[in-house]
């Protein structure tokens, strides 16, 4: 069992995070967990820079972003799997940072899931507990508590080989939260599973932490996943966050060429003011309480394809377009259309009526709230 309990260390005979004094040096009263001024090198590659971010007890945050970004770093920086270059990570408001990884008592669910193949689900799932020293009462009866709340108490004398991807993954889960950390790490949990299960899986994951009020970091390239479970949502592109903010935000109103694009589709324009309007071609305008600059300023503007709609009788034009393009992905119907201002993404719900048809001539119509300004004018490269 010697490399087992090496490489599952985390969940291993250590001590409990009790021992970190919650009253000592508290960061700031929201604060429980806090990762500040993170930076991790390798040699002179840069994984991570000046990484900041504080959690409160019992939030739910994902790190999201391209491979690449940093987010697998600052994971393994949180468990100790890895030694920052700068920068300190405090719990309860004491330092954990060089702490190794079996002193820091947090649960882990890996991506591969990482399970003991000759181990049953029971056995599985005991093994942190039994490293930790539990009574064998207490150790059962927390063991089938946690097993009932991931819907596996039929499945405990089952091997791994024995259950379905969705199985295995709350088996992992049930592992990680069955020591009761503090703070739960997930690495891609659900990047093996398929599609539909992987849905079914993320509601499944907030339920479970929703009711056990664990704070959890998870790390994803999945922007649905994210955007469906989070409390906060971390950005992050080149080892650094490009924005952090709750998931509707997010998606509403990210003024960075990066997080509009990453976090679901946009449409970039290109305008200038003029006559405290924004003119995007010389029959199209933009009303917008943004803040602008001067005349003459030229700016970016996005919209998302959804916010785009196609006209009827009963709306005012604002754009002529002919569909090039059109695609069918159940819920919704997502066009490509040509029009003076370029070529434009729009997304309709699918509710079951016709279609528009490709090369029809059809017009657009807008609520010019839904435009944002860019911060960068380098938006449209």
């Amino acid at each position: 069992m010697g490399k087992s309990q090496s490489r599952f260390g985390i969940l291993s005979a250590c001590p409990s995070i009790e021992r970190l004094n919650p009253t000592t040096n508290p960061v700031n009263s929201n604060a429980y967990l806090s990762l500040q001024g993170l930076s991790k090198s390798y040699g002179k590659v840069l994984a991570l820079s000046d990484f900041n971010l504080t959690v409160a007890q019992g939030e739910f945050i994902s790190l999201l972003g391209p491979s690449g970004c940093g987010k697998t770093t600052t994971l393994q920086l949180l468990a100790g799997f890895i030694q920052p270059t700068a920068g300190d990570m405090l719990l309860n408001g004491q330092s954990i940072t060089h702490l190794p990884p079996n002193a820091r008592g947090l649960g882990i669910v890996f991506q591969s899931y990482a399970l003991f193949p000759h181990m049953t689900v029971r056995e599985n799932v005991s093994f942190g507990l039994e490293m930790r020293q539990i009574a064998m009462q207490e150790r059962n009866e927390r063991v089938n508590r946690i097993l009932s709340l991931v819907q596996l108490d039929a499945y405990a004398d089952r091997y791994p080989r024995d259950l379905s991807g969705g199985q295995r993954q709350r088996v992992a889960l049930a592992r990680a939260i069955v020591i009761e950390p503090p703070v739960l790490l997930l690495d891609e949990p659900l990047s093996n599973l398929d599609a539909k299960l992987r849905e079914a899986m993320q509601f499944e994951l907030r339920r479970i932490q929703r009711k056990l009020g664990t704070t959890t970091l998870m790390v994803t390239h999945d922007q649905a996943e994210a955007l469906s479970i989070s409390d906060r949502v971390v950005v992050m592109d080149s080892g650094r966050i490009q924005q952090i903010d709750a998931p509707h935000a997010l998606y509403e109103s990210s003024d960075s060429k990066f997080v509009s694009t990453f976090v679901g589709k946009t449409n970039f324009l290109a305008a200038t003011v003029q006559a405290g309007a924004l003119q995007l071609s010389s029959n199209v305008q933009v009303q917008t309480h943004a803040p602008m600059g001067l005349e003459g300023n030229k700016v970016t503007l996005s919209i998302r394809p959804e916010k785009l709609k196609f006209a009827n009788t009963s709306d005012t034009p604002k754009l002529q377009v002919q569909i090039k393009e059109r695609f069918f992905l159940g819920n919704l119907w997502l066009y490509r259309v040509d029009s003076e201002l370029g070529e434009l993404e729009v997304s309709c719900i699918n509710d079951g009526t016709a279609p528009k048809h490709e090369s029809s001539v059809e017009h657009l119509t807008w609520d010019d709230a839904h435009f944002k300004v860019m911060s960068a004018p380098e938006a449209l490269q």
